[in-house]
């Protein structure tokens, strides 16, 4: 209401063809929500130079009953590296806002009824190309191209991405690759808008993660990740509370 509508608004006063309006808005969110992004990646880019250390982990710890000691392990590793295992988390989840609010611009805008765009010839409904001779359930009986483009994107978004730490567990790596198919399925019956923006969004983070991926030297982050290990933890100030607490009582404490 506040920030995506006005911006929508003030575009359709210039530009005549949604389509083009659509992408203009894309681009600007995404350069708006650049920062969260290019910290999502480098948060990602540590931890995968950090997995080999982790496959270490669990080879040291390959007993069930041993799961809490390398949870222990890994968490240690991450903080005398100065990772975040939630670092590249955080800036995904503070997009999500943004993402839900195209979620209900789009199929309830007035001004994408009877507006064609390429093949699509109504933005506010689903831009069938094939009809089927049956339907199926949830999916309907049409095949919709923006949303078969939007899903192979974020395939291919995803592999580019690679896997992080946890992902190569047995069914988590099938898990990540069916989100998209779901989506796909439940995406067909929805505005051609809405899953054309989702498609141009793929393709601009794809860019970003091809552009960030040239620039970060994965040799360099190694060696900065190694250079912070060598440095005493720092303390938290409630963790030094404990221990002066501790120590008025005569309790030692743990030495680290």
């Amino acid at each position: 209401r506040f920030i995506i509508i006005p911006i929508f608004n003030w575009l359709e006063k210039y530009i005549a063809s949604y389509g083009l309006i659509i992408l203009i808005l894309t681009i600007i969110i995404k350069i708006v929500l650049l920062p969260l992004t290019l910290k999502s990646y480098q948060s990602t880019a540590k931890m995968q130079v950090l997995k080999p250390q982790v496959d270490e982990l669990g080879k040291k710890y390959p007993k069930k009953e041993d799961a809490m000691k390398k949870q222990q392990a890994t968490m240690e590793l991450y903080k005398r590296a100065g990772v975040n295992p939630m670092g590249g988390c955080l800036p995904m989840l503070l997009q999500m806002p943004i993402l839900f609010a195209m979620f209900r611009f789009f199929p309830v805008s007035i001004e994408l009824r009877q507006e064609a765009f390429l093949w699509a010839t109504d933005l506010s409904t689903y831009d069938s190309i094939l009809t089927l001779p049956f339907t199926i359930p949830m999916y309907g009986n049409h095949v919709s191209l923006f949303t078969l483009l939007m899903t192979g994107s974020t395939l291919l978004t995803m592999k580019m991405t690679g896997s992080s730490p946890g992902s190569d567990q047995p069914g988590m790596k099938a898990m990540m690759y069916m989100m998209p198919v779901m989506f796909m399925v439940i995406l067909n019956n929805f505005s051609s808008g809405l899953t054309y923006y989702y498609f141009l969004a793929n393709i601009l983070t794809f860019l970003q993660n091809f552009v960030s991926k040239k620039m970060i030297n994965a040799d360099a982050v190694l060696a900065k990740l190694e250079e912070n290990s060598r440095k005493p933890v720092k303390k938290s100030k409630w963790q030094q509370r404990l221990e002066e607490a501790a120590k008025q009582r005569g309790i030692n404490p743990p030495k680290r």
